[in-house]
C-alpha cells in the first residue's frame, strides 16, 4: 500500500477525498453524471516495468474508475528496442494491458514518441461514447529534431465533451525554467487536430498537462529543503517552486489549475530507496512531475469536501462540465526510477451530450463453431462510415480493439440507411472452438474507436473440440 502525504494543517485546501466517499457521491446533482478519472506519470528512467503495478491503479479501491491516463517517459527507446517497440507492444503497454484488462478495462488508444509515451484505458461500457480520438507529437529536443523531449497528446470526445490529454517531457536542469515555458508554448503552438471545431490543443473543453515538467525549487539550500521534507512542511517550498512563482506573470500558466504540492517532493531519488540523492551530484529535491488542468470559461470553486473544483459552460448552459480533484500524491513505494510515480484522481461530473451508441450489435442465435453463425447491426445515427470499417469477435477480457479473435468487413456495397437491420454470416471456421463468454465490437477506421459493442453472449462448445483433442474425451465418467 502507498504512502500518502497530506497537509491537514491546510484547512480547506486539502484534496484527498477518495477512499472516504460514500457510493451517493458517486452521482451528483442537477442532473450531472459522474466519471472517476485516474491519472498517472511517471518518468521511468528507461527502466523496465515492476512486477506488479495494482497500487499505482488503485484496482483495489471500493471506487470504479472509469477511465485511466497514463504518461510515462524515458522508456527506454535505445534504437534496437524502439524499433522492435513498433512492431510489437512496449513492456509498460503490454504489463498495463494485463493488468487492466481482467478487471474490463480496454487500452482505447496509445502514442508514442521515443521515450514518451500516452496510453488510455476505458471501461468496455464506455467505449461506444469515446468517439473522434486523434492524437499527435511534438519534438524539442536538439532543436526540435529529436524525440527525447518535447509532447505527445490524445484527444477525444466522450459522451459529447472534448477532452485533451498532454503528457510532456520538458528541459531539465535549474536554470532552465524559461526555456520549459517556451518549449510548452511551442508544444501547444505546433500541434494541431484535423477537427474543424478542436484545431488546437486549448480549443478543447478540458484539458489535461502533466508530465516530468522538470520545474525545481530554487534559492533554498540543500539542509532547509531536505528539513522541510523530513517534517512534512512542504507548504514552507512552495513560493519557491517555479512552475508555482512563474504562474504569477504567466497569463497561460493561470487558465491551468493544480491541486497543493502536499507529497514530497517526486525527484531526485536513489534507485530502489526513499532516499534522495546520495551520489556527488546530490541534487536538490524538487516537484519535476506534475498534473495541472484547465477548463475553458472555467470558474473555480470549493465544494466544502475538501477537493478543488472546476466549471465550465460550453455553447449551452445545459450543457455543463465540472473537474473536482479527489487525490494528488505520489507513491513512494517504487523505486526502479529515481522519479516517484505522481498520481492524480478526478470526477468529470457531466451532464451527456451523447447517450446513443452509432450502432447496436446483436449475435443472433446460439452460436458453436459447428456451423456458421448470424450477427445483425442497426445504424441508429448517421456517421461518416468506410469500407475498411469491421465487427470484431472479442473474448471478454480483451485488451485493445486488436485483440479480436475474429473479424468481418462490414457491408460496403450499398450505404447502409438508418434503422436498417443487416446481417453478417461469420463462417463456422472462424469461431473458437472452445465454450467461452464473447462480445461484438464494431470498429470505425474514421473515428478509430470502437463505436458499438454487443451484449455479452455465450458460443457453445464444438464437437471438433474433442475431435481435435482440445478436450480429453470421456468414457463412462473417466478421462481418457
Amino acid at each position: 500500500m502507498f504512502k500518502l502525504f497530506n497537509c491537514m494543517h491546510l484547512n480547506k485546501y486539502v484534496l484527498y477525498a477518495g477512499p472516504s466517499m460514500s457510493a451517493q457521491n458517486e452521482r451528483s446533482g442537477h442532473g450531472l453524471q459522474s466519471h472517476r478519472l485516474h491519472m498517472v506519470t511517471w518518468n521511468v528512467g528507461t527502466a523496465e516495468p515492476p512486477a506488479d503495478v495494482r497500487s499505482l491503479l488503485q484496482l483495489d479501491s471500493h471506487l470504479t474508475t472509469d477511465l485511466y491516463v497514463i504518461g510515462l517517459q524515458e522508456v527506454n527507446a535505445a534504437p534496437v528496442r524502439y524499433v522492435s517497440d513498433l512492431i510489437y507492444e512496449d513492456s509498460w503497454s503490454r504489463l498495463l494491458m494485463d493488468t487492466l484488462a481482467p478487471n474490463g478495462y480496454v487500452k482505447v488508444t496509445s502514442v508514442r514518441m521515443q521515450g514518451l509515451l500516452l496510453l488510455l484505458f476505458a471501461k468496455q461500457v464506455h467505449l461506444p461514447f469515446i468517439r473522434d480520438i486523434q492524437s499527435t507529437y511534438t519534438r524539442t529536443g536538439l532543436f526540435g529534431y529529436w524525440g527525447n523531449k518535447g509532447g505527445v497528446s490524445v484527444r477525444f470526445s466522450f459522451y459529447g465533451h472534448l477532452l485533451c490529454f498532454l503528457n510532456c517531457h520538458l528541459a531539465a536542469h535549474m536554470n532552465y525554467a524559461l526555456q520549459r515555458m517556451d518549449e510548452f508554448e511551442y508544444i501547444l503552438d505546433t500541434q494541431d487536430f484535423d477537427l474543424y471545431n478542436t484545431p488546437h490543443v486549448l480549443d478543447h473543453k478540458v484539458v489535461f498537462w502533466f508530465g516530468d515538467l522538470n520545474f525545481r525549487i530554487a534559492d533554498h539550500g540543500m539542509h532547509f529543503l531536505r528539513s522541510s521534507i523530513n517534517n512534512g512542511r512542504f507548504n514552507l517550498l512552495w513560493g519557491k517552486d517555479q512552475l508555482t512563482m512563474m504562474k504569477k506573470n504567466e497569463p497561460l500558466l493561470q487558465e491551468f489549475e493544480e491541486g497543493p504540492l502536499c507529497f514530497k517532493p517526486t525527484f531526485k531519488f536513489d534507485r530502489f530507496s526513499e532516499t534522495y540523492d546520495t551520489s556527488g551530484k546530490k541534487r536538490k529535491p524538487a516537484w519535476t512531475d506534475r498534473i495541472l488542468w484547465r477548463i475553458k470559461s472555467k470558474a473555480i470553486e470549493n465544494d466544502g469536501s475538501g477537493s478543488i473544483a472546476s466549471s465550465a459552460d460550453d455553447e449551452d448552459d445545459e450543457y455543463l462540465v465540472k473537474v473536482i480533484q479527489d487525490m494528488y500524491t505520489c507513491d513512494v513505494s517504487y523505486g526502479i526510477s529515481d522519479h516517484k510515480p505522481v498520481i492524480g484522481t478526478f470526477r468529470l461530473e457531466m451532464r451527456k451530450k451523447v447517450d446513443t451508441p452509432l450502432v447496436t450489435l446483436t449475435a443472433e442465435g446460439l452460436w458453436s463453431a459447428d456451423e456458421d453463425a448470424t450477427l445483425t447491426y442497426t445504424i441508429m445515427e448517421t456517421f461518416e462510415a468506410s469500407t475498411w470499417d469491421w465487427i470484431g469477435l472479442y473474448k471478454i477480457g480483451f485488451r485493445s480493439p486488436s485483440d479480436y479473435i475474429s473479424f468481418a468487413w462490414v457491408k460496403d456495397d450499398e450505404v447502409t440507411a438508418n434503422g436498417e437491420v443487416v446481417t453478417i454470416i461469420i463462417s463456422k471456421d472462424e469461431l473458437p472452438l472452445l465454450a467461452g463468454d464473447y462480445v461484438l465490437g464494431y470498429y470505425s477506421s474514421n473515428m478509430q474507436s470502437l463505436i458499438a459493442s454487443s451484449p455479452t453472449f455465450q458460443i457453445l462448445q464444438s464437437e471438433r473440440a474433442m475431435m481435435e483433442g482440445l478436450i480429453p474425451e470421456n468414457i463412462n465418467g473417466f478421462e481418457k
